[in-house]
């Protein structure tokens, strides 16, 4: 059977961000039936529906090209000010257009954040939730994934420090591999 291509957007746009460390973290543990890749956001240019033509932006244009070839989304966000980065919302919203011909739309997701607080990103986790209910896009519900003291559990090089955060991760990923399996579709 193919593996489930899934796009990784990452929230932070800093190299050594903690939600990068967790994207790699959760890649180097993906189930053998998915094909997760970090889809880069950090050039795309302001969403601006003036420049919704027959030529948008080259960035939009490859950005909407890679998320057309995956099958889900696997957000990874950071908090700022408690909700999710500028970066990661634009994402959305370039992705969930033109109306009605979004890549993004339709596409089963899940959220995972990450903060080196105790409350592992609650805030951003739920904005990144309801901002996907318009282009309807199935959201894995549980489990959750807050990562806090996110800097304890995942080393600068995107490894785990523990067999309890191994664990924790191996479960939400089999879950997010089932999920994408109910809900998704193939492309043509």
């Amino acid at each position: 059977m193919a593996k489930r291509r899934v796009a990784v957007l990452v929230g932070s746009l800093s190299k050594e961000a903690f939600s990068r460390r967790l994207a790699n973290a959760l890649i180097s543990m993906q189930p053998d039936s998915l094909d997760m890749r970090i889809v880069e956001i950090g050039e795309l240019p302001l969403y601006n529906q003036d420049l919704e033509t027959d030529a948008p932006p080259p960035a939009w244009t490859k950005y909407r090209q890679q998320l057309a070839e995956c099958e889900a989304l696997l957000f990874v966000t950071p908090e700022y000010n408690r909700g999710m980065p500028a970066a990661l919302k634009n994402a959305i919203d370039v992705g969930s257009r033109p109306y009605g011909k979004g890549a993004i739309n339709g596409k089963p997701c899940a959220v995972a954040s990450c903060s080196p607080g105790a409350l592992g990103g609650f805030g951003a986790n739920h904005q990144v939730r309801h901002a996907v209910v318009f282009p309807d896009m199935p959201m894995m519900q549980m489990p959750e994934l807050y990562l806090g003291h996110v800097d304890k559990m995942v080393d600068p090089s995107g490894k785990t420090t523990s067999d309890g955060t191994r664990d924790l991760f191996r479960k939400f990923l089999d879950a997010f591999a089932a999920w994408i399996e109910k809900n998704g579709k193939r492309p043509a």
